[in-house]
């Protein structure tokens, strides 16, 4: 009868042992405390080469997971979301540097400034509003050198704060980038659309326009309406004593001084009627339009500015952009 033979137990051949060991801590010695592959092999007492060919063996082994913390990467993520709501094709998100509105509206004009120069060169032409964010924008221009540029008001003027007025926002804007500015000599509202006819078709005012919808930049604030810092009310005198028939309309915001509801669609609003200022539709022919808003209040506005596809880029603070995506899950259209 024959007699069955124990089969012996696979071990591991000492040497695979030993490599495999030494595998391990020439990837501990490079990754982990920084060694290059000469120290490595003098400590271990092997070639350079070995030491080489170990950690190349390491890493195809997947035993080496190398992971980059960045302290933007929820910046870009967040880029990533707003993007994935629609209506626009760049988001520049900021941190939040401050709960002072001042200075988070301060951090988002200083990065759309470095946009704007990146977007320019000479003999461009670039339009814009007036506003507190344009203004923002205009005070953290630094550019490089002069730039031969034209900048042209996209609405008519208001006179009294500084940051309304549209011709003063221009002339420094230009100042600051070594060009030239044009002057708009209409009000931002006619008294009827009949007087709008009439302002929009004088000469001078015309000229304007022109140049604006020719721009190859916009540059444009992002105004609210149902909150009290609104800075809507800054440019009509009666539009403050208007407010239950703004409310009435579904107005959510305004962009160009134009009122528009929750999809960005233009409101049916008297003073819509009357608007000295580029329309839409010849704002939409700007190859390149940027948004400049902050602040918590906001957050609906610029949603509603996206889903009317106004703009190609936002530019906003991290809290701002949290809330506008707060909001939209709140509506069922989260990213």
């Amino acid at each position: 009868m024959p007699i069955a033979k124990l089969k012996s137990k696979t071990t591991a051949p000492r040497e695979e042992i030993v490599i495999a060991r030494q595998m391990h801590q020439a990837l501990v010695l490079h990754y982990m405390e920084g060694l290059t592959q000469a120290q490595i092999a003098d400590q271990l007492g092997i070639s350079q080469a070995t030491v080489n060919r170990l950690i190349k063996r390491g890493r195809q082994l997947g035993l080496v997971e190398i992971k980059i913390k960045s302290p933007v990467e929820p910046l870009v993520d967040m880029e990533e979301r707003l993007l994935a709501l629609g209506g626009i094709s760049r988001a520049v998100v900021v941190p939040t540097v401050s709960d002072n509105p001042q200075i988070a509206l301060q951090a988002v004009g200083e990065a759309a400034a470095r946009l704007l120069i990146e977007e320019i060169g000479d003999g461009d032409t670039i339009c814009i509003t007036g506003g507190k964010g344009v203004s923002a924008v205009v005070a953290g221009l630094q550019p490089p050198r002069r730039f031969a540029v034209e900048v042209i008001p996209a609405t008519g003027c208001v006179q009294g704060k500084h940051y309304t007025d549209v011709n003063h926002v221009s002339t420094l804007m230009a100042d600051r980038l070594g060009g030239r500015s044009y002057q708009i000599h209409a009000p931002l509202f006619a008294d009827d659309a009949e007087q709008r006819e009439m302002l929009i078709n004088m000469r001078s005012v015309a000229d304007v326009f022109k140049r604006a919808c020719e721009a190859k930049v916009a540059v444009v604030g992002i105004g609210s309406i149902l909150t009290d810092d609104s800075s809507y009310y800054d440019l009509h005198p009666s539009s403050s004593t208007d407010r239950a028939a703004i409310e009435r309309s579904g107005a959510t915001c305004e962009l160009l001084a134009h009122l528009l509801d929750r999809r960005g669609q233009v409101c049916d609003y008297s003073l819509n009627r009357s608007l000295v200022s580029l329309t839409l539709e010849e704002f939409a022919s700007i190859p390149t339009k940027i948004g400049v808003a902050s602040g918590p209040n906001k957050a609906g506005p610029i949603l509603s500015v996206m889903r009317g596809n106004h703009l190609d880029t936002l530019v906003t603070d991290e809290a701002t952009g949290a809330r506008i995506l707060e909001i939209a899950s709140e509506e069922g259209f989260s990213a």
